[in-house]
């Protein structure tokens, strides 16, 4: 019965999802879904009350014994190297973050593991962490200590939790931080664009080819309490926006890598992580695991498993023969390039003429062809595509 019922909330959230996305404050007619909500399965998560209490965040290790800490000469920042980053970066790792190799390289996968340690652990503000680790820091970093789940002991052996005020990520295993990382979630604003969706997403189910068409969607990322349901390796193309090894956890909300995971929300709704880093994701999270996400304001377990907000059709949209770059990242080679026009070399040559050959000819002037074509412009696909 409980989960009769979960099902039946489900339904009526999610007719009151479609109807907020689609109506005007003035009262006009709901504009089109973009998919039909019924064909999307999920798996429903059982009624669950929040537990009593709730570990800190960090505690201390009574029975490990206590080791001599090795002071920082110098604060560490991006393009560092040395035995003292590699020391962090072991030190980070050990605690469940994600540094990259332990190379003693301070590089851009190092910085966004400090990132989620300042802003889990030292409590900073998710804009606001330095990504640097002072000599004070780095003595705090060597103390004796874990870090804890909010929720042990979760129904599911493994489980996810996902943190949006402190935009942070935390994947446990046994109650053990197996990965720690830097996350950015949606925005909570509303955009329309033109989506490309890959045959087998939501939109495209059945299709042989892609789908590319204009869509209009509220960004928002809700939290509650969920389950993870369908994985798919590599690139995918969604109406949520491109997303790299996909774990869908809410309809079509996926935990997956980007290329642009800034320390502000800036996804469709998505979570997104380094995308060096999603397939080790992808692979520590299996089917059918909790997801705890935090929205700051309620415990998830209080918020139950809401939908997202689903898009609609954007009824504004025209379709163009040159595609969106951002979204549709093989759109510019349908774009004849600028060589493919009759060279000048065509037309006929001054040699034509009877005295011309003993003036230099005309075509020892290098032909218009050898100017660099409009495709030797750096592509609209060094432009990160929008992603989920």
């Amino acid at each position: 019965m409980p989960a009769i019922a979960a099902v039946g909330l489900l339904g009526t959230v999610l007719l009151a999802g479609v109807a907020l996305g689609g109506n005007g404050d003035d009262g006009s007619e709901a504009l089109t879904p973009a998919v039909d909500p019924a064909s999307i399965i999920t798996t429903p998560v059982p009624e669950l009350t929040v537990p009593e209490s709730i570990p800190d965040v960090t505690s201390e290790i009574d029975d490990e014994p206590e080791v001599d800490k090795v002071p920082l000469e110098r604060t560490l920042s991006k393009g560092l190297a040395g035995d003292d980053v590699r020391r962090v970066q072991q030190r980070l790792a050990d605690l469940g973050f994600v540094p990259g190799p332990i190379d003693g390289i301070y590089g851009d996968q190092t910085i966004m593991a400090v990132w989620a340690y300042e802003k889990l652990v030292l409590d900073v503000a998710s804009n606001a962490p330095t990504g640097r680790v002072t000599p004070e820091m780095w003595d705090r970093m060597q103390d004796s200590f874990r870090i804890n789940p909010r929720r042990p002991n979760a129904p599911s052996q493994n489980h996810v939790e996902v943190y949006l005020p402190e935009q942070v990520l935390a994947i446990f295993h046994d109650d053990v931080p197996v990965t720690i990382t830097h996350m950015s979630s949606g925005t909570g604003e509303e955009w329309c664009e033109e989506v490309t969706i890959s045959p087998g997403e939501y939109g495209n189910r059945d299709g042989e080819e892609p789908i590319i068409r204009g869509e209009c969607g509220i960004s928002n990322t809700p939290g509650g309490v969920f389950q993870t349901y369908r994985k798919v390796e590599g690139v995918r193309d969604s109406a949520l926006g491109s997303m790299w090894d996909p774990t869908y956890f809410n309809y079509g909300i996926a935990i997956h890598g980007a290329m642009n995971v800034p320390l502000q929300p800036a996804s469709h709704g998505c979570i997104r992580v380094p995308l060096s880093i999603s397939p080790d994701v992808q692979a520590l999270i299996g089917m059918k695991e909790f997801v705890y996400v935090w929205d700051g304001e309620k415990e998830p377990e209080q918020n139950g498993s809401p939908p997202p907000t689903f898009n609609w059709l954007d009824p504004d949209y025209e379709s163009t023969t040159t595609t969106s770059s951002t979204t549709v990242p093989e759109s510019t080679t349908t774009v004849a390039p600028a060589t493919t026009q009759p060279p000048a070399t065509t037309q006929p040559p001054a040699t034509t003429q009877p005295p011309a050959t003993t003036v230099p000819p005309a075509t020892t002037v290098p032909p218009a062809t050898t100017v660099p074509p409009a495709t030797t412009q750096p592509p609209a696909t060094t432009v990160p595509p929008q992603d989920g």
